[in-house]
C-alpha cells in the first residue's frame, strides 16, 4: 500500500498511500481534502472504514457509523488505531480512533467512531424499499456549482454538485430542505461504500441557507446507516438529501437521505452541526 501523493489526489491514491503495522494504519492526506483548518469530515470517516476492514477484515458491509469529531486534522500524517470490541455470527462492532501528534509531538485524539459490520441473513419478512421523492430540479437541468478557491471548502473540487432543490448557504433563503446532485469525480479503484461515506458527509447544513452572510459550520457528531447497493453507474449522480429538523442556540440537528444514480436508498444521516453565526 503505497502511491505518491500529489496537490490534487484522488480518493483511490490516499488509500492506496496508507500503511498498516499491527492495528494501526497510518493516512497521509493533500490540502485539496481539507476544510478549513481540517480535514473534510466524510473523508475522516471513509478512511477509518477503511482501517477497521485492513484490521478486523472486509468480508462482511458496513451497517451503521458514529462518529465524533474530537478535534482538526492537520496535514501531517495521522494514525486510526483500531479495536475490534466484539463479533458475534452476524455483527462485528469495531472501535476506531483517530490520533495525530501536535506541534510538541504529543498524541492527540482527533476522532472516535464506532462501526457495525454485519452479514446478510434470510428473513420471513417482506422487502421494503422506500421510494425516491423528485427533487424540484433534475440532475440534468441542475446547474452544477463552481469550486472557488478561498470560498469553497477545498474537497469540494474533488465533487461535481448541483443545487436540485432549496437554497444556497448565505442567501437567507429561508429554506431547511436542500437537494443535491452529486458524484465524486474520480471514483475509479474505490467502492461504493466508501463513497456512500463521503458524499452523505458533503453537503452544507441547510441551515446555513438562513444567514444572510458567511459563516463557519463544523460537525460535532454523525451517526451514519448505510444499506448495501450494487449496479451503480460510476459516472451517475447520487442525491443528497438534507433537512435541518432543528436550530437553537447555535447548533443545528440535521437528517440525510443518499440515494444512489438509479434511486436506490444507500444511507441515512443524522448530524449535529455546530453554526458560528
Amino acid at each position: 500500500m503505497s502511491s505518491q501523493l500529489t496537490a490534487t489526489t484522488p480518493l483511490a491514491s490516499l488509500l492506496a498511500a496508507r500503511s498498516l503495522q499491527g492495528h494501526r494504519v497510518t493516512f497521509r492526506v493533500t490540502e485539496d481534502w481539507q476544510q478549513g483548518r481540517t480535514l473534510f469530515g466524510g473523508l475522516l470517516s471513509a478512511l477509518s472504514v477503511q482501517a477497521m476492514r485492513d484490521v478486523c477484515g472486509a468480508d462482511w458491509p458496513l451497517r451503521a457509523l458514529q462518529t465524533n469529531f474530537v478535534g482538526p486534522v492537520s496535514l501531517e500524517p495521522f494514525q486510526v488505531e483500531v479495536e475490534l470490541l466484539r463479533q458475534g455470527k452476524n455483527v462485528r462492532q469495531v472501535k476506531a480512533t483517530v490520533k495525530q501528534a501536535d506541534a510538541q509531538g504529543t498524541e492527540q485524539v482527533c476522532g472516535v467512531l464506532l462501526g457495525v459490520f454485519g452479514t446478510g441473513r434470510d428473513s420471513q419478512i417482506a422487502t421494503r424499499k422506500p421510494e425516491q421523492p423528485p427533487a424540484a430540479i433534475n440532475a440534468q437541468d441542475a446547474t452544477p456549482l463552481p469550486y472557488l478557491p478561498g470560498l469553497t471548502p477545498n474537497f469540494t473540487q474533488h465533487l461535481d454538485f448541483r443545487l436540485g432543490e432549496g437554497a444556497f448557504p448565505f442567501t437567507g433563503g429561508g429554506d431547511w430542505l436542500t437537494r443535491y446532485h452529486l458524484r465524486l469525480k474520480d471514483s475509479a479503484g474505490v467502492d461504493n461504500e466508501l463513497i456512500a461515506i463521503i458524499l452523505t458527509d458533503a453537503g452544507p447544513t441547510p441551515a446555513l441557507s438562513q444567514a444572510k452572510a458567511f459563516a463557519p459550520a463544523s460537525s460535532v457528531s454523525w451517526a451514519l446507516e448505510l444499506r448495501p447497493v450494487a449496479n451503480i453507474d460510476p459516472q451517475g449522480l447520487w442525491r443528497l438529501d438534507q433537512d435541518t429538523i432543528a436550530y437553537d442556540e447555535g447548533y443545528a440537528n440535521d437528517r440525510s437521505q443518499l440515494w444512489t444514480p438509479d434511486g436506490q436508498l444507500a444511507a441515512f444521516g443524522y448530524q449535529v452541526v455546530a453554526v458560528y453565526a
